[in-house]
């Protein structure tokens, strides 16, 4: 399972993004090593930016990154940004990444949640598995439902403001 909340307050010109899963988390010693580019627990590349550059992106905007993770519970990865702040890289089309994630994984459960100073829609997949039953995913219809849901709600929630 993994979880996905974004969110936006203006008045506190603030955007969080928590990212939450139920892997296989991270021993101490990996978390100390984390936030080195040239350390990854990966045996396809001798590299990790992602994580690095997570933290440099919310840093320079005022924010803040924090990961806790158990060894075999999973691990929580909490980004803050400021909001308005001149650095922030934008979204870009979060609904589409959240549409790949889904599609791209089947076999893994996503709740992704958006708020928008405190209205907010969510996706579960475990509902539509409930639903759908062993239909997959990736069917033109289910898709085109996922991709115009996720925009729908988001423009509901947000009044159309892309940040």
């Amino acid at each position: 399972m993994v979880e996905i909340e974004l969110r936006i307050n203006k008045a506190k010109d603030i955007l969080t993004i928590k990212i939450r899963d139920n892997g296989c988390g991270m021993t101490d010693d990996q978390l100390s090593k984390v936030e080195d580019p040239f350390f990854t627990t990966r045996s396809t590349r001798d590299v990790g930016l992602g994580l690095p550059f997570l933290k440099q992106a919310a840093e320079i905007t005022g924010g803040s990154l924090l990961i806790k993770s158990i060894p075999d519970k999973g691990t929580t990865i909490n980004a803050s940004f400021g909001l308005s702040h001149i650095d922030r890289m934008p979204l870009g089309d979060i609904c589409s990444t959240i549409y790949t994630l889904i599609l791209a994984n089947q076999s893994i459960d996503f709740l992704y949640t958006y708020e928008c100073d405190g209205k907010e829609y969510q996706l579960d997949t475990r509902n539509l598995r409930q639903i759908l039953g062993d239909i997959r995913f990736d069917r033109p219809e289910v898709a085109g439902f996922i991709r115009n849901f996720l925009k729908e709600n988001q423009e509901e929630v947000d009044d159309g403001n892309l940040f």
